[in-house]
């Protein structure tokens, strides 16, 4: 039994959209929530799993489910074939569609828990760079772990305040927002978004947002795309917030891309100065709530870099630089530098780009963690597992049925089988999950603890 909507809620919905129509929403609210992935194209391709599902008309690798599986018992979600994402939030895939992302550079503002970051990563391509922030740190962990299993190698996962990023004026081609709100759009999905929201909360989070869009603004170079998005219904916190945006910052907004909607999807478009906005009402699409609008920046912005305030990487020498080629492909084109304990590999192209912002930034996670070496051999991390640019031929690899593989998920003792000795990565279905160690007759399950499937 759900905890009834907030009266002060229903109220609001009753002005702005009318007693009908607010009555069609209340209904669709108190309804089962939709189930809905979106494939990972690097690691499966458009089809791959869950091609029974019904694709989603605004994402072309979203899937709707018609029930909801045990995805944590699915060894495809652990090894990053697709993303569990609600429907509407696919739609940020359609908004950036129509620009040329490719080896860009994005800034995904309010982060966690790493759907939409996921689309901006894949967008760019490894030889692209998403910086994709947090400011909670516990949720910034999530994010990096989500992140790492997507596989992509160009994300910089960062834990700052919005201010921090401000530094980097003129810096990227994308800069999103996806603002913490009141979490009305979720509250057929998530008992606890009924039981926090109050006007109070309402009132608070357009404050904040205002304060983040306008820190975020200042890292979007001239010309460059700006998104802005919410999870919730109410005008305050979405057109109120562009509304006062735009009065305080004048005549630096232009037109972007018309971003094209079919009738049939049920999607609410319509206009706020030069921005084109959407919203989406589970009552009209079938999904939980959002709202986006975008725009792109028209205000002359000289690319600023702050002064280092660290220095926390240090490129290889030769020899680690030859026994970490061996692992991947293309391997010409990454530097490999070292951080800590553990060496990372990052796109030549973009590897200036993480080390200025990681000088200046608290960089939670960053490019491909690659491991250690010790020897002269490398002792991979699990992150070079999951990395799409990771060369097989480089391990041993052995392939593991489903009941094999739900054991090494779980981080228990495994058969050898016919691991070879020493490193092995571990595949199923094709897809890797992670490594081993063959130690004579015994195995090493590598597998992180903190991803572990808990007994079940």
């Amino acid at each position: 039994m759900k905890t009834p909507l907030p009266v002060a809620f229903k109220e609001r919905m009753r002005k702005q959209l009318g007693t009908e129509e607010a009555e069609q929403l209340f209904v669709a609210l108190d309804s089962v929530s939709p189930v809905a992935v979106r494939l990972n194209p690097a690691k499966c391709g458009e089809e791959g799993v869950w091609s029974d599902g019904e694709v989603i008309a605004w994402s072309k690798n979203g899937r709707k489910l018609k029930e909801r599986p045990s995805f944590t018992l699915d060894t495809a979600f652990h090894a990053g074939a697709y993303y569990v994402q609600e429907a509407a939030s696919q739609f940020i895939d359609h908004v950036i569609a129509g620009e040329e992302l490719q080896g860009r550079r994005v800034l995904d503002m309010c982060a966690a828990p790493g759907g939409k970051t996921t689309i901006y990563s894949t967008a760019v391509g490894v030889e692209g760079l998403v910086v994709a922030n947090e400011y909670v740190k516990s949720r910034a962990n999530i994010l990096a772990d989500n992140v790492r299993k997507w596989g992509m190698g160009n994300v910089l996962v960062t834990n700052n305040a919005p201010e921090h990023l401000a530094q980097f004026e003129g810096w990227f081609d994308v800069v999103a927002v996806d603002a913490p709100c009141s979490g009305e759009g979720m509250f057929r999905k998530e008992e606890v978004a009924r039981t926090d929201w109050s006007e109070e909360a309402v009132k608070m989070c357009a404050a904040r947002q205002s304060s983040i869009v306008r820190e975020a603004w200042q890292s979007l170079k001239d010309g460059g795309l700006f998104v802005y998005s919410t999870c919730t219904f109410n005008e305050d916190e979405d057109e109120g917030v562009l509304r006062a945006f735009i009065e305080e910052m004048g005549d630096v907004f232009a037109p972007s891309q018309r971003v094209e909607v079919d009738e049939k999807w049920g999607v609410v478009r319509g206009e706020v100065g030069a921005f084109q906005t959407f919203r989406f009402f589970p009552h009209k699409t079938d999904s939980e709530g959002l709202f986006v609008a975008v725009v792109r920046k028209a205000e002359p912005t000289t690319q600023r870099t702050p002064k280092a305030r660290k220095r926390v990487m240090q490129e290889v020498d030769n020899s680690a630089r030859k026994e970490l080629s061996k692992w991947l492909k293309e391997s010409d084109k990454y530097t490999f530098a070292e951080i800590g304990e553990t060496i990372y590999a990052y796109r030549s192209e973009q590897f200036k780009a993480v080390q200025a912002l990681s000088e200046n930034l608290t960089a939670i996670y960053s490019g491909v963690a690659m491991g250690q070496i010790f020897k002269g051999k490398l002792k991979p991390d699990w992150a070079l597992s999951q990395y799409v640019g990771l060369e097989r031929t480089a391990v041993a690899v052995e392939e593991l049925d489903e009941a094999r593989a739900l054991d090494y998920l779980r981080k228990r003792d495994i058969a050898v089988g016919d691991m070879a000795e020493g490193i092995n990565l571990l595949t199923c279905k094709g897809s890797a999950l992670g490594f081993a160690k063959k130690v004579g007759a015994r195995c090493n399950n590598l597998y992180p603890n903190s991803l572990k499937i808990m007994n079940m």
